[in-house]
């Protein structure tokens, strides 16, 4: 079972067979599927699902704080499963692929305290960009 599965369980998410799909569907390290892409694989998993279950179920999720919603350069919004493991994003510039991260270190650690103008920062969103080897390669 699913790390996102078992978090759902636990916390008496009623499961229904479109949530089920949807969270297997979103079940793994490096998912970043948009809603149209969820939509999709949970069709061929259950044909009968409709879109907007999957749309409020991405919304739900979110809200519980199963899954992050992101996007980057303006990009269809994302979906990541891996909301309780802390990670940054590597992107490429050229076909948007996106790979979780874990560099060592704080990344609050290299923002001086006159760059923090006061603020009492709490959290740090890193994103690397660059290009994939396919995209380098080609």
């Amino acid at each position: 079972m699913s790390d996102l599965l078992e978090r759902l369980r636990s916390r008496g998410w009623r499961m229904t067979s479109q949530r089920r799909v949807v969270a297997e569907v979103l079940a793994g390290d490096h998912v970043h599927l948009t809603a149209d892409e969820v939509y999709a694989r949970a069709v061929e998993r259950l044909p009968e699902i409709a879109r907007a279950t999957v749309y409020n179920t991405l919304g739900e999720l979110v809200a519980l704080g199963e899954v992050v919603e992101f996007s980057t350069d303006g990009r269809a919004k994302r979906y990541d499963p891996n909301a309780h493991r802390a990670h940054q994003h590597l992107v490429c510039s050229g076909c948007g692929l996106i790979r979780d991260v874990r560099p060592a270190g704080d990344p609050l650690a290299v923002l001086p305290a006159e760059e923090r103008f006061g603020f009492a920062v709490e959290k740090a969103d890193v994103t690397y960009r660059g290009l994939c080897p396919e995209c380098s390669a080609g």
